[in-house]
């Protein structure tokens, strides 16, 4: 499947040098603050995807609380981020990773799906088709913690739009997180950096149950 042009001119690992010290996205805190203490002790959720793992640092998060964890990201340059980080924080042997597009990667079975700042650079036939790979992908009582953007984000529309992104509304979320046990969706809109430049952010941060 071809690759979405929309993140071909951005200096991806100017990005990650800028943010690398940064804390984990409050959205992994809440999700993993809504997984079962007694099921985390039990060894019941012990494994997660990282879809777009990015600079790693949710990725080493996870590693830390004891998760084995999938992290995948269309950029070698994130996979080598992630992969030095682990090797380094001792953390490399609960760490697979896989190179590749969201809409050819392979999903394992998880007890938690992350998907930080990466679904909205998916065309939205192919997002249709990956969120419903990535919802079949996760255990009974599984936890899904995706952001999406909004239609109000400087890439959407007018001179800084970015062609091969999906851009939601907030009835366009909720229409997409039927069926699931809604326990977070917060909305969000701050100007700050990217891997692009500076823009104006909106995003939907969702915390779902299956």
């Amino acid at each position: 499947m071809a690759t979405s042009p929309s993140t071909d001119d951005a200096d991806w690992a100017a990005y990650y040098r800028r943010t690398a010290d940064r804390p984990p996205r409050s959205l992994l805190r809440d999700a993993l603050a809504h997984l079962s203490t007694a099921a985390r002790r039990a060894g019941d959720v012990h494994h997660a995807v990282d879809l777009g793992c990015g600079d790693g640092t949710e990725t080493l998060h996870l590693l830390s609380a004891g998760f084995h964890v999938t992290a995948i990201d269309r950029e070698q340059t994130a996979v080598d981020t992630v992969t030095t980080r682990a090797e380094d924080a001792e953390l490399g042997d609960g760490l697979t990773t896989v190179c590749a597009d969201l809409c050819s990667a392979d999903l394992p079975r998880v007890d938690l799906v992350l998907a930080c700042l990466s679904l909205p650079f998916l065309r939205e036939d192919d997002l249709v088709e990956v969120w419903q790979r990535l919802l079949a992908s996760l255990h009974p009582g599984g936890i899904l913690a995706a952001q999406l953007f909004g239609d109000r984000d400087s890439w959407a529309t007018g001179e800084t739009a970015v062609e091969g992104m999906t851009f939601h509304t907030r009835d366009d979320v909720e229409a997409w997180v039927s069926g699931l046990t809604v326990l977070q969706l917060d909305e969000r809109e701050y100007d700050g950096p990217s891997g692009r430049g500076p823009k104006h952010w909106h995003v939907y941060d969702v915390i779902a149950r299956k």
